[in-house]
């Protein structure tokens, strides 16, 4: 039994279904429950964006806020440092004369590069760093395959791993937790973190509020008390309302749910009001999710080149100021694209439908580097997630995982089938 540990808190800022919290209870005496706010998070990218915007980071407030109430319940609290994990985990485990750091294992190559920083430091004063995959639907050591031979196309890795691999159960909450005594929540404003303060639009699909009580709500409200799962599948591609999709998102980005709970209430839902192909779909997405994540600890950096994971080289796009400016303000020739970019502008959200086809519009119709898109997407999106953003960026660019390799979004079409009556783009486009 280790006398104190240090749980670190990244992207799983939950109690439900945590391995990592729970091993740490089990194995030590008294635990310290921390977040760090990472400065490389609020930097801005080389190309010209933040990498977290005002809205994930007031998600991301919200959630540390549920999250250190629920521990509070527990007999803990959440300790809140910023600076450098490297240099903030180590002081900590000097205060608090800690044998061990528990967290979740990372999987994209700058999350890897801070988690090595932080176990080299803590080598140092003889402190272990365990990790747990905590992320996925599927556990990696449960594939049907090592990491290096998993399929690059989509549907040979979900039709494998769904024959020859089984989801785990979740892990139930902790009941108690023995924690040195950590004052009240000390969480910094929006303009210590260099954002300004913003709010989202009363347009918006849903008014999304952080932290894991907002997402057990979600799930209710989703699954039990309207019952739309049984219809997902037919209203996936929907553009308008709060109930088109799950919206679950925001939530599993920064770990306030876990995928296998999800999957573990389908279940529930599935047996007490049948299961269909709604059902199945929303696992399906699920899916899509760790195949994005198995991808990047695949490929690892190739992911932010401009050749993505193709070997063929490719000449370079440029960028055109101009044109970047009219797609981030929708002022664009095409009322559909100006009508999706609106809405990622003033809520932090994008449907899907509307994610592949800005994307689709930024490569093949405005002909500029995917990763400037991208990278706009990583700062905006309420519900950026590095391997979903990332992996769906190049697989639209033709540089990913997609076997027919360049897709191609007829535009004018997409809005006929999707907004046949232009009730979303009246939405977005009169003031």
């Amino acid at each position: 039994m280790i006398k104190n540990a240090l749980v670190w808190f990244k992207t799983d800022l939950r109690i439900e279904d945590n391995e990592t919290l729970l091993k740490a209870i089990a194995q030590s005496e008294k635990i310290l429950p921390v977040y760090c706010f990472d400065e490389a998070h609020f930097e801005t990218t080389p190309y010209g964006f933040k990498k977290t915007g005002a809205f994930r980071a007031q998600f991301l407030l919200e959630s540390l806020e549920d999250l250190d109430a629920k521990l509070r319940t527990l007999g803990t609290g959440l300790r809140i440092v910023m600076g450098k994990p490297e240099v903030e985990i180590p002081k900590l485990v000097q205060e608090y004369k800690a044998q061990k750091v528990f967290a979740k294992r990372e999987v994209a190559f700058e999350e890897i590069q801070t988690e090595k920083r932080v176990r080299t430091e803590l080598f140092k004063l003889r402190c272990e760093l365990e990790t747990f995959s905590t992320s996925t639907l599927y556990h990696a050591e449960d594939l049907p395959f090592s990491i290096k031979d998993i399929p690059d196309v989509f549907t040979n890795f979900r039709k494998k791993t769904e024959k020859d691999s089984e989801i785990r159960q979740p892990f139930d909450a902790p009941t108690k937790i023995n924690s040195p005594e950590i004052l009240h929540l000390e969480l910094p404003t929006l303009e210590a973190l260099g954002l300004s303060k913003t709010t989202i639009d009363s347009r918006a699909v849903l008014q999304f509020k952080g932290g894991e009580s907002e997402a057990l709500q979600r799930l209710n409200h989703y699954f039990f008390e309207t019952k739309c799962l049984s219809t997902y599948k037919e209203t996936r591609n929907g553009m308008v309302g709060a109930d088109y999709s799950s919206k679950f998102s925001p939530w599993l980005a920064l770990g306030c749910i876990s995928p296998r709970f999800i999957y573990a209430e389908i279940l529930k839902y599935e047996k007490e009001f049948g299961s269909n192909d709604s059902t199945y779909w929303l696992v399906f997405e699920l899916l899509w999710r760790d195949f994005f994540r198995f991808m990047f600890k695949k490929y690892q950096t190739k992911f932010f080149l401009y050749e993505g994971i193709k070997t063929e080289k490719v000449n370079s796009k440029s960028l055109n100021e101009k044109l970047l400016s009219q797609w981030i303000n929708g002022s664009t020739p095409s009322d559909f694209i100006n009508a999706n970019m609106l809405e990622l502008q003033q809520t932090g959200f994008m449907s899907n439908r509307g994610r592949q086809n800005v994307a689709s519009y930024f490569c093949n119709e405005m002909n500029m580097d995917w990763r400037f898109g991208a990278a706009y997407f990583e700062e905006q999106l309420i519900d950026y997630d590095v391997c979903s953003n990332w992996g769906n960026w190049a697989y639209l660019a033709g540089v990913g995982n997609d076997p027919r390799g360049h897709r191609y979004f007829n535009i004018e079409k997409q809005a006929a089938d999707y907004d046949k009556k232009k009730s979303f783009r009246k939405l977005w486009l009169t003031e």
